[in-house]
């Protein structure tokens, strides 16, 4: 995939860091997880052209998230690096479309205005994901929504992914959700057993938790308070616009960045186990399948060593 420059880009976006010229990042595999540490790359100067040597490649200097240290999670080309799973229907009412979809139709790359886009078609639950798991990263999803809709625009970005597929809601590893559906982009959804603290404040109205900045910490999962927190704001782009989702992956504490707003964080990360809390601080990453099509631009992920503190409450 060639590097793309990206106008207007925030701080600490991959144009920014480009300036920076970080260490490039390289994935070391130790007891089955993916460890992403630094290797040091070589600045060239010729004239007003900069490169990078990275691995033996001579990248023209451009701000892409193929610099400063970031590595695709999607090559550009296809899906290598990713399974498939196809769960259950999106209901009886498209039992038919479900029992026709395969995972070629379901998760594919396909050719649109000269870029390779991961379409996702929504037709069936589903999962692609990574082989590997990942843990202190930041990522940054690159997704907008087609024009295509079975039941609903929904889909999902899992987090701190374990087990087995269809171990959630037949279909799904367990994880955290970073919500990608149209109208709730941002907020968080505990599946199975997975647990976390957010500072949050109860709308009397909705019976809904709002992630606050501020407000006291409270418990949610299965075992207290539920599910399902609300974002903060509403930052997504109107539809058939690109959406940048930035995820901070930390110990055991998340970030969710919509559009370069903050809109969630979530603390004390883990699984709720014979009545006590497991840490839970790194795992795959699953993109949904899940009533609507949707195409992915860019996947990328790079080591951080801490969260951004601009970004903490």
């Amino acid at each position: 995939m060639r590097p793309r420059c990206t106008p207007g880009a925030f701080a600490g976006s991959p144009a920014s860091d480009a300036l920076a010229l970080s260490p490039a990042l390289r994935a070391n595999k130790t007891t089955g997880m993916t460890k992403i540490s630094r290797a040091h790359s070589t600045l060239l100067t010729a004239g007003s052209t900069l490169f990078v040597a990275l691995s033996g490649w001579f990248l023209t200097f451009c701000a892409s998230p193929g610099h400063s240290g970031w590595t695709q999670l999607y090559n550009g080309e296809n899906l290598t690096g990713f399974e498939t799973y196809l769960g259950k229907s999106l209901g009886e009412e498209w039992a038919e479309v479900s029992e026709a979809a395969t995972k070629e139709s379901v998760f594919s790359v396909v050719d649109m205005d000269g870029e390779k886009l991961i379409r996702i078609s929504g037709e069936i639950n589903g999962s692609l994901a990574t082989r590997e798991s990942f843990e202190n990263y930041h990522l940054r999803l690159v997704f907008k929504w087609g024009d295509t809709v079975y039941s609903k625009r929904n889909s999902g970005l899992l987090y701190h992914s374990f087990g087995g597929f269809g171990e959630a809601h037949d279909t799904w590893m367990p994880n955290i959700e970073l919500q990608l559906m149209h109208g709730n982009l941002g907020d968080t959804y505990l599946m199975a057993n997975t647990t976390c603290e957010i500072p949050a404040v109860k709308n009397p109205a909705s019976e809904q938790w709002i992630y606050t900045p501020g407000a006291p910490r409270q418990p949610f999962g299965e075992h207290a308070n539920g599910r399902l927190i609300r974002k903060v704001e509403d930052a997504e782009k109107p539809l058939g616009e690109w959406n940048v989702v930035d995820l901070y992956c930390y110990g055991r504490t998340a970030v969710h960045v919509v559009n370069g707003k903050r809109v969630m964080v979530n603390y004390a990360t883990g699984t709720f186990e014979n009545g006590a809390i497991k840490p839970l601080a790194a795992g795959k990453i699953q993109l949904q399948s899940e009533g609507a099509d949707l195409f992915v631009r860019s996947m990328a992920i790079r080591p951080i060593e801490s969260i951004p503190v601009e970004l903490l409450d």
